[in-house]
């Protein structure tokens, strides 16, 4: 099998995911490269070693995870098929095994609100690590008086841990989010229907998913 180290030293697949963030970058989007996308694997991780499935599932979820937001390079809209599209051609040269192929390319194809449904339990997985991505260093623009809404959610997260209780039976994103720079109801505007996939994920994998702002459960 193709490991997910050996993914993370593909040089064209680097280059890819360098690219697609340029190109967000010049929309005005928080960051999408290396940070973002490492840090999704290692949440995928954590997810499914609490979860106990195997190491190989781990490993195929961790390099969807990498893989999951290449498709920007193509355009911002519809992103997730076209990275799906991208990933199979990527890791069918690569000689990847097919069924494991097919695990990752319907993982990315459905880890985006609106036209994502968690299907399996790598999709799952990706869809919680992914949404739950929200923290201050993610912000690119360095001129607070021209903040968008997604710059200021983004900036007011002090705080972002995402947790599985010791009986496995929900899943928790706790933020501490600092009002000077972005109510409550601003998180809500944006990531709405972003929770809403998160909870359907969180079913999938037989988990309860809980948001909880400020000591406040929301969710």
């Amino acid at each position: 099998m193709i490991s997910y180290q050996e993914i993370r030293k593909n040089e064209a697949i680097n280059t890819y995911i360098r690219k697609a963030d340029e190109s967000l970058l010049a929309l005005g989007y928080t960051e999408h490269s290396f940070p973002h996308v490492t840090h999704v694997a290692e949440t995928v991780r954590m997810i499914l070693e609490t979860l106990e499935f195997d190491a190989h599932t781990i490993e195929v979820a961790q390099i969807a995870a990498y893989l999951h937001d290449i498709g920007n390079l193509v355009n911002r809209v519809d992103h997730s098929q076209s990275g799906a599209v991208m990933a199979f051609r990527l890791l069918d040269r690569l000689n990847m095994d097919p069924q494991d192929i097919a695990t990752i390319v319907t993982a990315i194809g459905n880890h985006d609100e609106g036209t994502g449904v968690p299907v399996n339990a790598v999709a799952a997985a990706l869809i919680l690590a992914d949404k739950s991505d929200v923290r201050r260093s993610r912000v690119r623009n360095t001129d607070e008086k021209t903040f968008d809404i997604h710059d200021r959610v983004n900036f007011s997260v002090r705080k972002s841990v995402l947790k599985i209780n010791e009986e496995h039976t929900n899943i928790k994103l706790k933020l501490t989010i600092d009002p000077h720079y972005s109510a409550v109801m601003d998180y809500f505007e944006i990531f709405l229907e972003r929770m809403v996939l998160c909870r359907k994920a969180a079913e999938c994998l037989g988990l309860q998913f809980k948001l909880i702002i400020n000591e406040q459960t929301l969710l």
